[in-house]
């Protein structure tokens, strides 16, 4: 008798568990590389909880709103606010969909052990450009939206071109980590959330307050998307204390 019960509960268990997973769905996601470390701790979570598969591509911004524009299949897309209400304006996401989740500031970076700038002020800040030899960010031609924030203020800042003569331009995230990490490059800038999780790389501090860049990610259901419940359940998720606190933690702010 113990037997036929303990079975027939766990044959309800099941039946339960199928039914709040019955509409699980696959999610294809457009993210940007600064979300990698923070979505590749969260996103499991998120389906144990949900039932949902979630497929992540993560890229430039720019590139990632290209890729929409030009019809890829995707259900979700997080991009910056402006390349955002480009797509909205376009009607390639659905309007009234855009969900602001969090932003990241830019960040200063060496080596881990190498000497670290005094960025404490802009005046310090300045001192720091002038004084290096070399500084590295990610080529804003190839469409990111923090290395296009880093590419407008350092021209503002180079009025006699010594910054840009010392500066070296590569492609974003991983060659950009690796270029500073192999030494040589007196410091790189970097969204602050890409900079923490790499061992190699010590973090100096984010820009001095009065010209710090944010960069505010905005989450959409792109138009051909049948994900709509799936979309709003992970924005749920992502709006969670815990993931708040998580964003947090891996370098990005709340809205």
């Amino acid at each position: 008798m113990y037997r036929v019960v303990l079975l027939t509960a766990a044959l309800l268990f099941c039946d339960a568990a199928v039914s709040d997973h019955a509409g699980a769905a696959d999610i294809k996601l457009l993210s940007p590389g600064s979300t990698e470390a923070a979505f590749g701790e969260l996103l499991p979570q998120f389906e144990k909880s949900s039932g949902h598969k979630v497929t992540v591509n993560h890229g430039p911004v720019g590139s990632l709103a290209a890729r929409v524009r030009q019809g890829e299949a995707a259900d979700i897309v997080i991009l910056s606010k402006p390349a955002t209400d480009a797509l909205r304006q376009q009607g390639k996401v659905v309007d009234g969909s855009q969900i602001g989740f969090a932003k990241v500031g830019i960040g200063v970076f060496v080596r881990k052990g190498d000497p670290k700038p005094d960025i404490g002020s802009v005046d310090a800040f300045r001192r720091a450009l002038a004084n290096a030899k070399t500084i590295a960010y990610a080529d804003p031609a190839l469409g990111g939206s923090v290395s296009i924030l880093v590419g407008d203020l350092l021209k503002s800042l180079d009025a006699n071109g010594a910054i840009g003569r010392k500066t070296k331009l590569v492609p974003p995230a991983q060659p950009l980590l690796d270029l500073v990490a192999a030494g040589g490059v007196d410091f790189g800038f970097n969204p602050i959330s890409q900079i923490l999780p790499d061992p190699r790389l010590e973090l100096v501090g984010p820009l001095p307050a009065a010209i710090q860049r944010y960069t505010t990610y905005v989450a959409s259901l792109v138009g051909t998307s049948r994900q709509a419940d799936a979309y709003k359940a992970l924005m749920a998720f992502l709006s969670s204390p815990a993931a708040v606190a998580a964003l947090k933690a891996r370098g990005f702010e709340p809205l």
